[in-house]
């Protein structure tokens, strides 16, 4: 079988777990933005532990089903800040 994969970022720890990274320069996100990664996601099976799309847009975070989702890429710079 033949994959031809196009993720921008491909994660993985020393345990084999891998996350996948794409990022679009546009405020909206659509399911053929996770083509790459759902590809990864069913070569990968268990290993692969998360999918994510950043984009530039303001929209919170929206799951694109079976560990995919769509983050905003500010939220980066947001995790974790308390702002008070």
């Amino acid at each position: 079988m033949k994959c031809r994969l196009a993720v921008d970022v491909v994660l993985e720890r020393d345990d084999g777990q891998v996350v996948g990274v794409e990022s679009k320069a546009r405020d909206t996100v659509t399911a053929a933005d996770f083509r790459g990664l759902v590809q990864l996601r069913d070569l990968l099976g268990d290993q692969f532990t998360q999918g994510i799309v950043l984009h530039t847009g303001s929209q919170s975070a929206i799951s694109f089903g079976d560990r995919l989702m769509a983050l905003p890429l500010a939220s980066l710079w947001r995790a974790g800040h308390d702002p008070a």
